[in-house]
């Protein structure tokens, strides 16, 4: 438990205090958000705002997981090093994204191609890296297995499962990317999400098959671990959003969202958890489908009709009540109070199997 408050401790001082220093050099290098001309009107006085912060957030957790780490006297982990490098690599991703759009002062940065390439080597490192590595009992940090509450059904081999790690990579970090549209909207539910991962490690921590070969118990190769990660990660969120809080002083950018798609995405498939992430993350989960509608109605009733029609009036979801007239700050309060259902939803379902049978 030690080690889990210093890891937030540390990253959420080093972003509280970071994120300042980072505003004003991104300010003096005049490296401002850039936005869409055909997003919503109130946006375009957003224009400027400075951008990339989540490279604070991301270093801060860094620094808070190394802290953690050095003053325990206990080594990182294979499965720790591995979700940070999912999330490191997608936020370089992300920062040289943003670092074209700001550069060239155009809203559209890495082509989608490029981007997905991208996404798609540092996926399949994470996901080859991780069924390997056995610690003394044999359990890798990953295994060849859906998942929901633990691993479930026959193997389905390591190419296909390389294959279903990258699908969820790339649509969990496309996720946050899509939630992220208003200021602290993707923040907040990320924020929640590791709360859960770090009551998940724990938890697997108590009741791990390492300890006890009880009915229930969990082959999880280091839980412990896992849940400093998501404290770290989780620190250095929730200093972000002492400053990305509407209204944003800084914007995560690509650089955020792509990093925070791809820790969640380690933290689900390292705790065996894969499918449960789909419920704690029922706020992106539901943003990302309004975008699948909106562009399948789209494209299906212009098929049949002269004039398409559009299932919402803006997407994604969170803009179509903006133009519905809602005030930014109302959408961002009722949509983290949306989130924090779904998270204790999956909370509440991760506990189920140990609650007393009659």
């Amino acid at each position: 438990m030690t080690n889990i408050i210093i890891a937030a401790g540390i990253a959420l001082i080093f972003v509280m205090v970071g994120t300042p220093v980072w505003i004003r050099i991104v300010n003096r290098l005049g490296y401002g958000q850039m936005i869409r001309d055909e997003g919503p009107e109130a946006h375009l006085k957003k224009r400027g705002t400075p951008t990339m912060g989540g490279a604070v957030f991301i270093v801060g957790a860094l620094v808070g997981y190394g802290a953690a780490h050095l003053v325990t006297g206990e080594e990182p982990t294979i499965s720790g090093v591995l979700v940070l490098f999912l999330m490191t690599g997608l936020g370089l991703v992300g920062f040289v994204d943003d670092y074209i759009k700001v550069f060239k002062q155009r809203s559209l940065g890495l082509r989608s191609g490029a981007k997905m390439i991208g996404i798609i080597l540092v996926g399949v490192v994470f996901a080859v890296a991780s069924l390997n590595f056995p610690n003394g009992y044999d359990v890798t940090p990953a295994d060849p297995h859906l998942s929901f509450l633990r691993d479930f059904g026959p193997s389905i081999g390591p190419y296909l499962f390389v294959v279903w790690a990258l699908l969820l990579i790339a649509a969990m970090s496309n996720g946050v990317n899509l939630t992220d549209g208003l200021d602290g909207l993707a923040a907040g539910p990320a924020g929640m999400v590791l709360a859960a991962y770090v009551i998940i490690g724990n938890w697997q921590l108590r009741n791990s098959c390492a300890a006890a070969l009880a009915p229930n118990c969990y082959s999880v190769r280091d839980p412990l671990d896992l849940a400093v990660v998501a404290a770290a990660v989780l620190g250095g969120v929730f200093g972000f959003l002492w400053w990305n809080a509407p209204p944003a002083k800084i914007f995560m950018g690509d650089t955020g969202s792509l990093a925070l798609g791809g820790v969640l995405v380690g933290l689900a498939i390292l705790t065996r958890t894969q499918l449960l992430l789909a419920i704690l993350c029922g706020l992106i989960v539901m943003i990302t489908l309004s975008v699948i509608i909106q562009v399948g109605g789209f494209k299906l009733t212009g098929k049949f009709m002269p004039q398409p029609k559009r299932i919402f009036k803006m997407a994604p979801l969170q803009h179509h009540f903006e133009m519905s007239g809602w005030a930014e700050t109302t959408i961002v309060v009722r949509f983290w109070l949306m989130s924090a259902l779904f998270t204790a939803m999956g909370i509440g379902l991760f506990y189920l199997e140990w609650m007393p049978k009659k």
